[in-house]
């Protein structure tokens, strides 16, 4: 069921920052997922980089 929210500039560049930060979060354990060999972890932390990946770029295209 969609959502219909109402954001001002700032409040949607602060959801957009944190989007990126929790994406890089989840990068960087996909890595470290990696180098330890945990291919669970690592399938789990790249789907949901992934995910929240593209609910930034839906935040950054209402942004531009």
């Amino acid at each position: 069921m969609p959502i219909k929210l109402s954001l001002t500039e700032d409040e949607a560049e602060i959801i957009a920052d944190a989007l990126e930060a929790d994406m890089e979060n989840y990068v960087e354990a996909a890595r470290e997922a990696r180098g330890n060999n945990q291919r669970e972890d690592v399938k789990t932390f790249t789907e949901a980089a992934e995910r929240i990946g593209a609910l930034l770029g839906k935040v950054r295209e209402l942004l531009d």
